[in-house]
């Protein structure tokens, strides 16, 4: 693993462990509440009568576990500068009060901007498995990462 990843550092084909994240009910509650006040994340019952077994995460806070995962397991050590927009995002399966989650990204293709040489993109399918090896989110996106080079002029 490189010290600060810089575009060069990522490989076509070659996967990052992004570490893990238990996510508990009071955090499931806590999010919901600000951000997504459905029953079924709201409430033990109420998500058990539905088609999700019991209290589960949003979607949304799905993806904010991603995150916190993803900045603290590579774009905090990084010179990301962003990115232009995510390409999809699939909720695959409910995330429960106690899923131990991990994620880890895999590099689909990489190439310098034609525009600023400086600066590459990296496509990326991000995936987050629960404790059991189920998939339970996938995410494609470009992150644009400065070069070594642009990084040590800045």
């Amino acid at each position: 693993m490189a010290e600060v990843w810089a575009f060069e550092d990522f490989e076509e084909g070659g996967t990052i462990d992004l570490g893990s994240a238990t996510v508990t009910a009071e955090e499931i509650v806590e999010f919901a509440g600000e951000f997504d006040p459905q029953p079924m994340h709201l409430d033990e019952q109420a998500g058990r009568q539905g088609i999700l077994g019991g209290l589960s995460a949003s979607g949304w806070h799905s993806c904010a576990v991603f995150m916190r995962l993803f900045c603290d397991g590579l774009l905090l050590a990084s010179t990301s500068q962003g990115s232009p927009g995510v390409d999809f995002v699939k909720w695959k399966k409910p995330v429960l009060a106690g899923d131990r989650l991990s994620a880890r990204i895999t590099v689909m293709n990489k190439r310098l901007s034609r525009s600023r040489p400086s600066l590459g993109l990296v496509s990326m399918r991000s995936e987050m498995f629960n404790q059991r090896g189920e998939s339970v989110f996938e995410l494609e996106n470009t992150i644009m990462f400065l070069t070594r080079q642009a990084a040590a002029a800045g």
